[in-house]
């Protein structure tokens, strides 16, 4: 691209600050929208969609009508003192949102420049050399805007910050190959090590992301397996073995996090107007559940992370 890094653009639903679980130390996640795979346990769900959407919470909503007033398409309505929203009708131009005083609507997707990002990213630089933290790409999926990311990551790089990206690895290896200079740790999804069963929860064979990640290792990135796991769904004996293969013909992997399922994005579904159909089948696992999930990966050799 042309535009000098500061300038150049980008689309995220989230910036947070202050995680603690999406890399070393205390970190600023930047969450962009944008995902190749459509996992039905997902808990950012507003993050599958490349474009900006509205988010709707009935239970904030007072009955004002300045969202009808406000509205080019008519796509609110109030009956018998009811808000109905006909998302069909939406043309997500976010006026709605901008007039909500009870944060009922939000618009959730904003285009941002590096150097905005960067501005969000640097106001807690004091932590990060405190605790080992710095920045991490997370989403939906960074490499689907790699100009943006690959311009994030420099100029984060440039201000001597860790860097940190999570991806699905679903994507052209290039794309990752521009991102490794300037990352010192990857993140990695593996969701299910079957590659019919893998297509089948998401959409995609897991054919293309281990090829990924054979070659991300073997160029010499330093890669930690980021694994969910979903009761009745990959919590199987054989997908254990699968990861535990990999890590051995992986040598020296910085570790394996198991992510266990929670059903955050069920609500999250319903606010963004996704069918959360099915959703509602996956029970969070216990603490029992957890730990016999860990302890049956610890005996097959995979080195557990807290």
């Amino acid at each position: 691209m042309n535009s000098s890094p500061p300038s150049v653009r980008g689309r995220v639903f989230d910036i947070q600050r202050f995680s603690i679980h999406d890399g070393p130390g205390i970190r600023t996640t930047v969450f962009m929208k944008g995902c190749p795979l459509c996992c039905p346990w997902c808990h950012n769900p507003e993050g599958i969609k490349g474009r900006s959407e509205l988010s709707f919470t009935p239970g904030r909503c007072i009955g004002c009508g300045e969202c009808v007033r406000v509205c080019p398409a008519e796509a609110h309505r109030l009956i018998d003192g009811k808000h109905v929203l006909d998302r069909s009708r939406c043309r997500a131009c976010g006026r709605c949102a901008e007039t909500c005083c009870a944060a009922a609507l939000e618009f959730v997707g904003r285009d941002v420049t590096v150097g905005e990002v960067l501005a969000d990213v640097l106001r807690d630089r004091a932590f990060y050399e405190t605790s080992g933290g710095g920045m991490t790409l997370s989403g939906g999926e960074p490499a689907g805007q790699i100009d943006f990311s690959v311009a994030l990551l420099e100029a984060a790089k440039a201000e001597g910050l860790h860097c940190v990206v999570e991806t699905s690895g679903e994507c052209e290896y290039a794309q990752l190959a521009r991102m490794s200079p300037h990352v010192d740790l990857y993140l990695y999804d593996w969701k299910e090590s079957d590659p019919s069963r893998h297509e089948e929860l998401t959409g995609v064979s897991n054919r293309r992301i281990e090829a990924n990640l054979r070659r991300l290792h073997a160029d010499g990135a330093r890669i930690r397996l980021r694994c969910p796991i979903i009761p009745g769904l990959n919590d199987r004996p054989e997908h254990f073995a699968g990861i535990a293969a990999l890590v051995r013909e992986l040598d020296g992997l910085d570790g394996v996090e198991i992510v266990p399922y929670h059903r955050l994005g069920i609500g999250k579904m319903e606010r963004f107007g996704h069918d959360p159909a099915g959703r509602a089948e996956f029970e969070a696992p216990s603490d029992e559940q957890s730990a016999s999930w860990i302890k049956a990966m610890i005996e097959l050799g995979i080195p557990i992370r807290p």
